[in-house]
């Protein structure tokens, strides 16, 4: 049996025990990374640690830790409540406005996980507040960062349009940008139907001055409130089985306290913070984490009180899971593994037959690995057939492109992993594997769809 073969079944492997035996997947990971690595592929500490995502662990942790400051003083309260009055009450309207501005930000030129960091923790903490389904609330904002995220001047577009244009083959910029774009757009759409969408549209508009259930017990604990919250039952426009992702829900207040919608010095100076985090990642193009982190310990520094619970709030759990799962990738990418199944599928002689497989190899490695190196990987592979002329160029790129991004919704990819880490008063476990299903409909459909739609028309 060859190294990259065994290398794939103990990655199976990984995955059957964690959903079995309720073990942490990213422990196991790191376990199989060592056994692997050493064993397999003859790799010492360093080849296995090469993979170990230091910028995501940071990402994780210092986004986390700015937003539990965020929910202990408030200001994620007001935050809500601001967003509630923009759109007039219709809470229905928020998840398209999360998906609008992660859209906006990715098309000018953020990179989408810098994005996602920005916009998930709000969003997320409004979909507590109001009883919406944190997977619809996660996914429209992860799908709004790839429906951007393929403008002309955007970070994904300017890289699959240069190896394009590196491989001498057809390219067209607009028709990516638009592919992605319309890709995102209809999941969003399918995804706001399925998981609550209309029964909040059919709500209307909410009382403006009215909390909705998800952080009045976080409230009241800052007020003196005791006892434990009840169990809440299905609000309207959940979806079915999202109120017991809640750990935390309490029964609304006839009205918000004045504590609740006033901006005292704390706040201020959080708004202020995470003013200055969009700044320095889209305008000085500073890194997300650690500008996070450090904002977070000069909160800390200048109202400890408000911030001595936020470390234990970061998502541990997640980040252990995360970075796990991805040191493990990494060794598959040092033994060449990713390299050694791409091969294998370019090599097939029926062009349409490996242009599909090739979306589906994209989507799953993506899934678990950077969205951008295994289009970058993909696409050359690619080159032989395309220049044949069996295939329209353009529209291989395209499903390659929508393959490879759509996917990051997985709880394993780093936008995935920012949307579990930001929410609010859930169980982490069960939102992990409604992720993670989710995820895995994703990589079941959306390839085949893209090939169907951009590829055997013969695009370009």
């Amino acid at each position: 049996m060859s190294p990259e073969l065994i290398s794939i079944l103990v990655l199976v492997v990984v995955f059957v025990i964690a959903t079995t035996r309720s073990v942490n997947m990213g422990a196991l990971a790191f376990a199989a990374a060592f056994g692997v690595g050493g064993l397999v592929a003859d790799l010492d500490a360093d080849g296995i640690f090469a993979g170990f995502p230091g910028d995501l662990f940071v990402v994780l942790v210092g986004v986390t830790y700015l937003f539990a400051i965020a929910r202990a003083n408030g200001t994620t309260d007001w935050l809500v409540h601001a967003a509630v009055r923009l759109v007039r009450g219709r809470v229905a309207l928020i998840p398209w406005v999360m998906f609008a501005l992660t859209g906006a930000l990715t098309a000018i030129g953020a990179v989408s996980p810098a994005a996602v960091a920005i916009v998930a923790p709000i969003a997320l903490s409004f979909a507590t507040r109001y009883g919406i389904s944190p997977l619809l609330m996660g996914a429209m904002v992860v799908h709004g960062a790839q429906a951007g995220g393929f403008s002309p001047i955007s970070i994904y577009g300017s890289i699959v349009n240069g190896i394009v244009e590196r491989e001498h083959l057809p390219g067209n910029e607009l028709v990516l940008f638009l592919a992605s774009l319309a890709a995102n757009l209809v999941i969003a759409a399918v995804v706001f139907v399925l998981f609550g969408g209309l029964k909040l549209w059919a709500q209307g508009a909410v009382d403006e001055t009215a909390p909705a259930a998800g952080n009045r017990a976080a409230g009241a604990a800052r007020m003196g409130g005791g006892g434990p919250p009840a169990r809440a039952k299905p609000r309207v426009g959940e979806a079915p089985g999202s109120a017991q992702l809640r750990t935390h829900p309490a029964p609304a207040s006839p009205t918000l306290s004045p504590e609740e919608t006033s901006l005292t010095p704390p706040r201020i100076a959080t708004l202020t913070s995470l003013l200055a985090l969009v700044v320095a990642v889209l305008v000085f193009d500073l890194d997300a984490g650690l500008t996070a982190i450090t904002l977070a310990v000069v909160l800390s520094t200048a109202w400890p009180d408000d911030s001595r619970k936020a470390v234990g709030e970061i998502a541990w759990p997640t980040v252990l899971l995360i970075c796990g799962v991805l040191t493990y990738v990494g060794v598959l990418d040092e033994m060449g593994t990713i390299t050694w199944a791409g091969e294998g599928v370019g090599g097939i002689g029926i062009p349409l037959l490996a242009a599909v497989l090739l979306c589906y190899i994209g989507a799953l490695v993506s899934a678990f690995a950077s969205s951008v190196g295994i289009m970058g990987a993909l696409i050359p592979l690619a080159v032989p057939f395309l220049e044949r002329g069996e295939i329209g160029a353009i529209g291989m790129v395209a499903a390659l492109a929508v393959s490879a991004t759509v996917v990051d919704v997985s709880p394993f990819s780093t936008n995935g992993a920012l949307v579990l880490a930001a929410a609010p008063d859930v169980d982490r476990e069960r939102f992990f594997r409604q992720l993670m299903v989710y995820g895995g409909i994703v990589v079941a459909v959306v390839p085949a769809a893209a090939w169907l739609v951009m590829v055997v028309p013969g695009w370009g």
